[in-house]
């Protein structure tokens, strides 16, 4: 007979050659993506067409006679549509004026491409760059109202430094203009420096507004003055070759 504990050993030796089996870890649940969720009552192409005719209706109606003429019922009249259906498409004022001040940015935006298309590339006088910034900036000789224009824009710059909501509109808006005057300049044979061309930007705005309130001066006039005289600081002559 084997001694007590002859067998200890081995009782030891294969319980280290146990190995625990891994725990099985269950796989996370799929998560189901968020269901993009389409503008309010617009989900057929009728209801596409009825709310864009009432962003457009409310777009022209803040361009006419600011914010305070964006009421359903003035917008519904404008659109051709029923009262209605301001709140069916739209949860509120507040959404559908957001909403037009959207569109407008979108339709300036658009206007500043069509005039960055017919901008070549040579080198440009200040008096020949502050045309075409005074017609990108402020708008062109032809346009009818524009005063009325003037003064829609820059009562949105104000409401929407009071409505936190419309501020990224504003934001991404100002953004599109430095970057189409960066351009304009760039294609003058002109150096570009972003800071720069914003503080241009503001310093033309100011002057406008300021010719806004002064019946005897002629806003395009005044812009294109301030823009000569500081044009050639903010902007001077780039000496590498124009590549045309």
């Amino acid at each position: 007979m084997a001694p007590e504990g002859a067998f200890a050993p081995k009782v030891a030796v294969a319980a280290k050659q146990v190995v625990a089996a891994p725990a099985v870890v269950a796989a996370p649940a799929a998560v189901a993506p968020k269901p993009v969720v389409a503008p309010k009552g617009a989900v057929t192409p009728k209801g596409e067409r009825r709310r864009y005719a009432l962003v457009n209706a409310a777009a022209e109606l803040l361009c006419e006679g600011g914010f305070e003429a964006v009421r359903h019922r003035a917008v519904a009249r404008r659109a051709g549509l029923p009262l209605a259906s301001t709140t069916y498409y739209f949860s509120s004022l507040d959404d559908l004026i957001a909403s037009a001040v959207a569109h407008i940015g979108t339709m300036e935006v658009a206007q500043l491409r069509a005039q960055l298309a017919t901008v070549s590339r040579r080198r440009r006088s200040a008096d020949t760059t502050a045309d075409l910034l005074v017609d990108l900036l402020v708008g062109g000789e032809s346009e009818t109202r524009l005063t009325e224009q003037l003064i829609s824009r820059y009562e949105r710059h104000i409401a929407c430094a009071r409505l936190p909501g419309l501020r990224e509109i504003q934001r991404r808006s100002l953004r599109q203009r430095i970057d189409a005057v960066a351009e304009v300049i760039e294609r003058s044979g002109r150096s570009v420096r972003p800071e720069l061309v914003s503080a241009l930007i503001c310093t033309v705005d100011g002057a406008v507004v300021s010719a806004l309130v002064d019946d005897c001066q002629d806003p395009r006039t005044v812009a294109r003055a301030t823009v000569i005289d500081v044009i050639d600081a903010v902007a001077p002559f780039d000496r590498r070759p124009v590549h045309l």
